[in-house]
């Protein structure tokens, strides 16, 4: 009988410690609000050209965009000839740029560091493209796809997350620059008129501690 009763004093405690459990592992990677502070601002990661950054170095006076990107995603191939484009707006907005790739699981093939290099002369990237070697940076942000935006101002604090436009297929058919319109909107000190849309592309290819 004594048995019986511990055994049922025990059975709530052990339940919602589970509960507890699930419910942190659901949201272990949920995307950063509007006005939350960069995650891991400091913390280096390697760049193809040999160097190391910390995000909070490559940020620019008006502040700095993250792309989480990849190499062989077809919505980033076909957004990506917009990313000289938007590498000139952000140099004359003095925005700072940083790609990241943290496509762990495929980090021995197509997301390679050798591969990130070939891919980043091949599409002529100038800023540095970063590897996120086991996805830390990804998952503090809750970056869910390549490509998925998110622009800081200069005290770091987040003013845009989401897509670059409004029509990854055809630049020609855009109705809606997000970006571009956001990092114009920051510079000039306005305030973002549109701060979240859906960011569209492949889902990231995490390490999940």
């Amino acid at each position: 009988m004594k048995k019986l009763l511990l055994i049922l004093l025990c059975f709530p405690i052990i339940t919602i410690a589970q509960y507890g459990k699930k419910k942190s592992e659901k949201s272990q990677f949920e995307t950063i609000k509007i006005k939350d502070e960069m995650p891991y601002m400091d913390m280096k990661l390697k760049s193809i050209n040999g160097l190391s950054y910390s995000l909070k170095e490559l940020t620019e006076k008006n502040g700095v965009i993250v792309i989480f990107t990849s190499n062989t995603c077809p919505f980033v191939i076909k957004w990506e000839d917009r990313y000289t484009m938007l590498e000139e707006l952000a140099k004359k907005n003095n925005i700072g740029v940083a790609y990241i790739n943290s496509n762990y699981k495929k980090r021995k093939d197509d997301d390679s560091f050798e591969n990130m290099k070939k891919h980043a002369a091949k599409y002529n990237y100038r800023f540095p493209y970063l590897l996120d070697e086991k996805s830390k940076v990804a998952n503090s942000f809750g970056a869910k796809t390549t490509p998925h935006i998110f622009m800081f101002n200069k005290n770091l604090q987040l003013v845009y997350k989401g897509a670059i436009d409004d029509n990854y297929k055809d630049i020609a058919k855009v109705k809606e620059f997000y970006l571009k319109d956001a990092m114009e909107q920051l510079a000039n000190g306005k305030k973002i008129k549109v701060s979240e849309t859906d960011p569209i592309g492949c889902s990231i290819k995490r390490f999940k501690p």
